[in-house]
């Protein structure tokens, strides 16, 4: 069971500067390799294999096998940060989106550069494919989200509501609704097919830095710069419960491809695991000595990743 509260060794595989190799216990066995020189924004697992692609602030999205540690390649295009990162189903085309107001599709397998993506005004802050890889939806700095043609790269419509940055959004497991996450405190759901809104979700005092869907689709998880993270019915759009044990603002949440762990990351530079049938805390990694920006899970649930303004990834991985 990935990440279980009896597991007394979790493998810790780090992303950074040099390289260095040692075996200890508990989080100490670390493999760290030179690439990125500026904080990690976005980390994403294929969901065929084992690549990991890292979206940085030095402009690059990078390309490793996890289970080695080698970095396979460097993709180049975008002239600034690259804020999120995305596989879509089939793990063949990767979507980035970047402070460049821009979002580039690319071979995940060649690296070749297929599409740019013009249209938002401002940075894009999120990109991510619906489930069945036809559309793509940004959120962005310019306060709207675009819904995209992921083949053609075609704009197909912009929803407005929000009143201010679009941080995050997430298409639920069916591909029927969209959520999106504001600066304006709140959690838009939208009909992902007509574009028409749905709910809004209020509660979150501060900034909804990110939202994600249950891999059921049952629960929608929201992290907030309030500190806290919110669990909502994604059907009805009801309050479930708040987790609270971060201490600085939360960016980032992922649930495990079982739905039964989510983990999420803060400015407090803890990675905090929590149960999902309970809302209990399971366990707390530390190790990056930054603001913890983007968590994610394989698609096996045996590894998390974690990207962190100190500019280094560390896998953290269930014992065997």
């Amino acid at each position: 069971m990935p990440f279980s509260s009896d597991s007394n060794i979790i493998t810790r595989v780090c992303i950074t500067n040099t390289i260095h190799q040692r075996d200890v216990r508990i989080g100490d066995h670390q493999r760290i390799l030179t690439r990125h020189t500026d904080a990690i924004n976005n980390v994403v697992f294929s969901p065929i294999g084992r690549t990991l692609a890292i979206g940085s602030d030095d402009n690059t999205i990078r390309l490793w096998d996890a289970n080695t540690g080698d970095h396979q390649r460097t993709l180049s295009g975008h002239t600034n940060y690259v804020l999120s990162v995305t596989f879509g189903p089939d793990g063949r085309t990767l979507a980035s989106a970047s402070w460049d107001n821009t979002i580039r599709l690319w071979d995940a397998n060649t690296g070749d550069h297929q599409h740019t993506l013009t249209g938002h005004s401002d940075a894009v802050f999120s990109v991510v494919f619906s489930p069945d890889g036809k559309t793509l939806a940004s959120g962005s700095d310019d306060n709207t989200i675009r819904l995209w043609d992921a083949n053609t790269g075609d704009h197909r419509r912009t929803l407005t509501a929000h009143k201010s940055r679009v941080f995050s959004v997430a298409f639920n497991p069916c591909g029927g609704i969209l959520a999106s996450a504001s600066w304006d405190n709140t959690i838009r759901l939208w009909n992902a097919k007509t574009g028409e809104p749905k709910q809004i979700l209020t509660g979150h005092s501060d900034a909804v830095r990110c939202v994600v869907f249950s891999p059921d689709g049952k629960t929608l998880a929201s992290a907030s710069w309030d500190n806290t993270i919110r669990l909502w019915d994604a059907k009805t759009g009801e309050f479930k419960n708040s987790l609270t044990g971060h201490t600085s603002p939360v960016w980032c949440v992922a649930f495990s491809p079982d739905g039964k762990t989510l983990a999420s990351g803060s400015w407090d530079k803890t990675i905090l695991l929590w149960d999902t049938n309970n809302s209990e805390l399971k366990r707390i990694l530390t190790g990056h000595t930054d603001v913890v920006r983007c968590v994610a899970f394989s698609a096996d649930g045996e590894t998390l990743a974690s990207g962190s303004e100190d500019s280094t990834v560390i896998l953290w991985e269930n014992s065997k």
